[in-house]
């Protein structure tokens, strides 16, 4: 059983990290998209409407491709995780299906009119429809949260028959405190992946020097609305996402920071590496009582360590959990510096200048999905040994007919699938970018040889 529990987990792993990719920068692009049509709409530049456009094309390649990998995602529910699915479907099932029902198909229709429907809506219209788009992919993102967020801190249920979970209270799931600090922290996560993709772009278009106008305005979106989203990353949502952590999952917290024994005045380890077996965090690198100060607000507050806790309490992978969360950090204090950096590049207008800075916007594209990726490990393997916080053990969630070796079987053929399709999407994005927002104005192929040759 211990074999098959391994492999249900790492398969579920592996779909999710993987169809994680593409809502995160959809999610983004959602608020970015209706920056663009809102700057359409107040200046009547067609500019802009342009740039909408190509941002479009690009969200419904990303929506498309998240849209195939999510759906394995969820039958996964039923086929790797039964016992679990049978026991909190009365729950979960509330969020999912309305994730499914409400906001994919409000997101999904409205793309379909904000893709091809711009003649027929006007200009108001299509900004409406943009920001339906937003709206239904930002209600599709708090869905998934809340019943991820019930996991780690579940309320509004009761224990029906056979000790299944019931909900008592639809609210008490929706609002969940945990959701609501989750969400906010997750979604500016997506933001900027968003912010970082468009101003790479931008990036692009500027050192090539092709397209340098729309370089322009990505690079002034990206790294505005990207400044914003990296500082409130930090505080307020990382902050109380923290106290959330502390307060309920105490253990989580230890093993996040690798406190193993209990300290007043605990420092926040900057650098180190945990030494399960023998109890200890070697070669730290430590800001002394600034963990107190940030978990408690007091800086010779006691915080507990794992040693205070049983280990079948403890989370079953503390150094994958403990350097998940570090990268985390560490990044997203890479994007608050790199934001802000070149946000006051653009004040003194020298940005679009700077090739050091465009360099570093492009080369920082593939730093938000790990720190996303960081970020939602940071949650899982925190949670563990649990799939319901407290109440239900993740050994006792998987199909208990489902072995080992049929798992291996599906997991590798996910892996080739999902190959091909991420081969589909890069080469499907490259396109769009080497044609541009305005590829009418651009000659290609057998005309811009004969031009290159005068």
């Amino acid at each position: 059983m211990g074999q098959a529990l391994d492999v249900h987990r790492i398969h579920f792993a592996f779909t999710i990290t993987f169809h994680y990719i593409f809502p995160q920068l959809t999610m983004g692009l959602a608020l970015l998209l209706v920056y663009l049509k809102t700057k359409a709409l107040r200046t009547g530049d067609e500019h802009y409407d342009r740039a909408a456009r190509f941002w479009g094309r690009i969200f419904g390649i990303n929506f498309a491709v998240g849209v195939i990998t999510g759906i394995p995602m969820e039958f996964q529910f039923g086929t790797n995780w039964a016992a679990f699915s049978k026991a909190a479907g009365g729950v979960i099932g509330q969020t999912l299906a309305m994730e499914g029902v409400f906001s994919f198909f409000l997101e999904s229709s409205f793309l379909g009119l904000f893709l091809f429907g711009e003649k027929k809506l006007g200009r108001i219209g299509h900004w409406l429809a943009a920001f339906l788009v937003f709206l239904g992919s930002w209600l599709s993102g708090y869905f998934i949260v809340a019943t991820d967020a019930w996991m780690q801190h579940p309320t509004g249920y009761r224990l029906g028959v056979g000790g299944a979970f019931e909900l008592a209270s639809f609210w008490d799931l929706l609002l969940n405190k945990w959701a609501v600090w989750q969400y906010a922290h997750t979604m500016l996560g997506a933001v900027q992946t968003g912010c970082f993709v468009m101003a790479a772009v931008g990036a692009f278009y500027l050192l090539t020097k092709r397209d340098e106008n729309y370089g322009r305005t990505f690079v002034k979106a990206g790294v505005l609305v990207g400044a914003i989203a990296a500082l409130l990353q930090l505080f307020p949502t990382g902050d109380m996402q923290g106290e959330l952590v502390a307060d309920q999952q105490p253990v989580t917290l230890a093993a996040m920071e690798g406190l193993f024994e209990s300290r007043a005045g605990a420092p926040l380890v900057i650098l180190g590496q945990p030494d399960v077996e023998k109890g200890r965090l070697d070669n730290p690198l430590e800001v002394p009582e600034i963990l107190s100060f940030l978990t408690y607000r007091q800086w010779r507050a006691d915080v507990k360590g794992l040693s205070e806790f049983p280990q079948t309490e403890w989370p079953d992978q503390i150094p994958l959990l403990y350097y998940s969360y570090h990268l985390m950090v560490g990044l997203g204090t890479i994007f608050i510096a790199v934001m802000v950096v070149a946000a006051l590049l653009l004040w003194r207008g020298k940005l679009y200048d700077s090739r050091w800075m465009l360099w570093m916007l492009m080369l920082c594209v593939p730093l938000p999905y790990i720190a996303n990726t960081a970020g939602w490990m940071t949650a899982e393997l925190g949670r563990q040994p649990w799939l319901i916080y407290g109440l239900m053990r993740t050994a006792q969630g998987i199909s208990p007919r489902v072995s080992a070796g049929n798992a291996w079987f599906s997991l590798i053929g996910f892996m080739g699938l999902y190959t091909v399709l991420g081969i589909l999407w890069i080469f499907l994005l490259y396109r769009e970018i080497e044609l541009g927002p305005a590829p009418d104005v651009h000659p290609r192929g057998e005309e811009a040889a004969v031009l290159a040759t005068e």
